[in-house]
């Protein structure tokens, strides 16, 4: 199964480094930037395509990113943001002062709103899920992309927090399920 992952486009709150998780905030004004990553990336997923499924979050930023994209979509709430619970709109420094060392290298010990481990469950239950599609096009989000990273080439997670993914990356994985 070939998976191509797009993070979603910019919001002020990553412009301001702040933790969105489950919020559901709205993408920013795109920029000239932008509008040209979204054009590269087009002819990218042109050569990938056809897709069996293109799916998006339940949150709005990736639903409307996949709306910039041209693609109708499916809402997919395993797609769903990592809870950071009580960190969600501050900024990553706090989250980083609170985990310690645990966030780089073993965050899946971690709970927050959500569990680390619990992310862990949503990309394999993603993974049983869509085992039968061979090509499938997801607009996601950063914690989630990062981990989906880590599980397809070590089989954890808890290298997901070595791995940047920049708004409006595309990723490919491949994984053999």
């Amino acid at each position: 199964m070939q998976i191509t992952l797009i993070r979603h486009l910019p919001t002020e709150w990553n412009k301001q480094q702040k933790l969105q998780g489950r919020r559901d905030v709205e993408l920013a004004p795109l920029t000239e930037a932008s509008w040209q990553g979204v054009l590269q990336n087009r002819l990218l997923l042109d050569k990938l395509a056809p897709f069996d499924e293109v799916l998006a979050s339940t949150m709005k930023r990736t639903q409307q990113t996949a709306q910039i994209y041209g693609y109708p979509f499916t809402v997919e709430p395993l797609l769903d943001e990592l809870d950071f619970g009580p960190f969600e709109g501050l900024s990553k420094e706090k989250l980083y002062e609170y985990c310690g060392k645990k966030w780089m290298d073993h965050p899946e010990e971690l709970i927050l709103g959500e569990s680390v481990a619990n992310l862990k469950r949503r990309i394999v239950l993603f993974l049983e899920k869509y085992r039968d599609r061979q090509n499938i096009l997801a607009f996601g989000h950063g914690t989630w992309i990062r981990a989906a990273i880590s599980y397809c080439y070590s089989g954890d997670i808890n290298h997901m927090n070595k791995i940047t993914v920049q708004n409006n990356e595309c990723v490919i994985l491949n994984f053999h399920v």
